[in-house]
């Protein structure tokens, strides 16, 4: 009996209950995960018959297979869940993992509460406000908002700073009130700080009412300097209630999703607020083996579990056989109802279709990228002279100062796109001076060395390397290549122009293979080298700021004494690296400054 029969004959003897199938291949990796109303009846359809080369591409990897019977399709879409997050399978829909959605957090139990932006929501007493879009947008927020109402956007932190320096350009310009000098009080601070959640929390209308009146009062008091501020602080919040977009964004009361099938499939969010659109989230995937319902409700699903925020209604562009448990789940975690439609008619109707829309744009989009990037990989082959297509990049650099912090980079492309999550550093472990050579001749070694370890962080092998550096750089690299057994792998140099942009490949013996002369292909060789370049220096920034601590002891005329002198006046190693040698002087005195200061930014301009 062949592998599939036997699989059906197992799948036969399912129970027809709600529950989850997990998919195994012959090494017993989790390929799929998915749920049923009933087991049997699902499981037993991938052994019969014709599929999609999507799902037979998945069976045809199937060794085994397991199931967990649910009490109700409500715990078998929990269950779903979890063991997708859990195994990440390669045929499940996945969502990028590194995106995440800013929110603005307020403790509200400090003397001085401040706005600071982070990821998620914790359960710690303080409030939050959103997601957003996005860090950059989050930051105009609080721009705005400091704008707005005279609030300090200098990073001080009160009541620590007050009165330990000159209030900054900001207050001269009548930005901010000058909390840095003790005044306005901390009583006044808090009721600013309460404008700024009312503004966050949908009142703009209302602050702006009650700032008229009070303008309005102090002007019939002659109070006319205090009636000029608020008209003023007025005048700011009113513009802000203009830009509102972005802040309604995050209390949207309707979502509408549109989904476009294609070769890079696409799903939109679009946020309504009272009506109006308020915001847009897009999330690009290859083409999935789940029919359009299916991967309607797995991407709802992912999509506001890992964003926590939750509207009203959210309009799906198809009706999906889960609906009463997903409305279920997202209710529960919203702690209020949250409605699934799939309307036919109407104003729905009618954000629906622009939600659709979206999709269909945006998908046509990406494949135009897609088939633009992919034609600069054929004319980087061919300028290569290499046989077979490339897919894989992989960049390596290195960066140190002087003998200190010798660290490597490797960058990786797929497909011409950077592939983030798959970049990796090194820290060198057998060189310990200054030696470009030695250095990357490690790095690259140990980078194959993984790979032929069975490590999946280095997997796949690359389909070409490239070196930043000339000849001697690309013959250690081979010599590293060679000894790990991978010396069929075409490696290239990088060799720079004076303005430090990658204007030329060099071959092993020396050729030099311009690229200028194809701007597609030069662009995207330059972001490589920049990108590899960029990894490579945070990596050893990191480094330094790690051991500046113990190294300040290393500097004759620093002790424990003068470098605990340094963290009191500075409060952060970061703080001491930017501060000026005259400031270190009032610390250390000057010959000890100097050499501090010295130290600190030694080997600079080699970045």
């Amino acid at each position: 009996m062949d592998k599939i029969a036997q699989l059906r004959e197992k799948a036969n003897k399912l129970p027809l209950l709600p529950g989850v199938y997990i998919m195994q291949d012959a090494a017993g990796e989790v390929i799929y995960v998915g749920k049923a109303k009933a087991l049997k009846n699902r499981v037993t359809s991938y052994f019969r018959g014709e599929h999609l080369p999507k799902v037979a591409a998945m069976v045809s990897h199937v060794d085994d297979f397991s199931v967990i019977v649910a009490a109700s399709e409500f715990e078998a879409l929990m269950l779903e869940n979890s063991l997708i997050k859990r195994h990440k399978p390669h045929y499940n829909i996945l969502l990028r993992d590194d995106k995440t959605y800013p929110w603005l957090r307020l403790d509200g139990r400090e003397e001085y509460p401040a706005f600071t932006i982070v990821g998620r929501v914790a359960q710690d007493g303080a409030r939050y406000f959103g997601p957003y879009g996005g860090r950059g947008v989050t930051h105009g927020i609080l721009n705005a908002m400091a704008k707005a109402l005279r609030l300090p956007a200098c990073g001080k932190k009160f009541p620590r700073d007050i009165g330990k320096s000159r209030p900054c350009l900001n207050f001269h310009m009548g930005l901010c009130d000058g909390w840095c000098r003790g005044e306005p009080d901390g009583e006044e601070y808090r009721r600013r700080m309460d404008q700024a959640v009312q503004l966050l929390s949908g009142g703009e209308k209302e602050l702006a009412d009650r700032l008229e009146r009070e303008m309005t009062q102090a002007a019939d008091e002659l109070r006319f300097e205090t009636a000029a501020k608020l008209r003023d602080r007025l005048a700011a919040v009113k513009e802000l209630g203009n830009r509102q977009v972005v802040l309604r964004a995050a209390r949207a009361d309707t979502d509408a999703v549109g989904f476009c099938r294609s070769a890079r499939c696409s799903f939109v969010v679009l946020h309504y607020a009272g009506g109006d659109l308020a915001g847009k989230d897009l999330e690009q995937m290859p083409e999935p083996m789940e029919d359009d319902a299916a991967a309607v409700s797995e991407l709802v699903r992912q999509y506001y579990l890992r964003r926590g925020a939750w509207p009203r209604t959210v309009l799906l562009p198809t009706e999906i056989e889960d609906e009463e448990p997903l409305a279920q789940l997202l209710t529960q975690m919203a702690g209020h109802k949250v409605e699934l439609v799939t309307p036919q008619r109407g104003i729905k109707r009618e954000l629906l279709e622009a939600a659709e829309r979206n999709a269909r744009e945006e998908s046509a989009r990406a494949e135009s990228e897609a088939e633009r990037r992919s034609k600069t990989l054929e004319w980087l082959q061919r300028m290569l002279g290499l046989e077979a297509p490339i897919r894989r990049m992989e960049s390596f650099d290195i960066s140190n100062t002087g003998d200190f912090g010798i660290v490597a980079s490797m960058a990786v492309f797929v497909d011409g796109k950077p592939a983030r999550s798959q970049y990796r550093r090194f820290k060198m472990k057998t060189v310990a001076h200054q030696d470009d050579f030695a250095s990357m001749r490690e790095a690259v070694g140990r980078r194959l060395a993984r790979f032929n370890e069975g490590d999946e962080k280095f997997a796949p092998l690359p389909d070409v390397l490239l070196i930043d550096g000339g000849v001697g750089q690309v013959a250690a690299a081979m010599d590293a290549m060679a000894e790990q057994g991978h010396g069929d792998i075409p490696v290239f140099g990088m060799v720079k122009d004076d303005r430090h942009r990658t204007r030329a490949l060099t071959t092993p013996d020396g050729r030099e293979i311009g690229i200028q002369a194809n701007p597609a292909v030069f662009a995207m060789i330059g972001n490589l080298q920049e990108e590899t370049h960029r990894f490579a220096i945070e990596y050893h920034r990191t480094l330094r700021k790690k051991t500046i601590g113990s190294s300040l002891e290393e500097i004759p005329g620093v002790g424990p004494k003068r470098r605990a002198a340094l963290l009191k006046r500075f409060k952060s190693v970061k703080a001491v690296t930017a501060a000026t040698e005259q400031e270190l002087a009032a610390v250390l005195g000057e010959k000890t400054a100097a050499a501090v200061y010295a130290r600190l930014h030694e080997g600079e301009d080699a970045q």
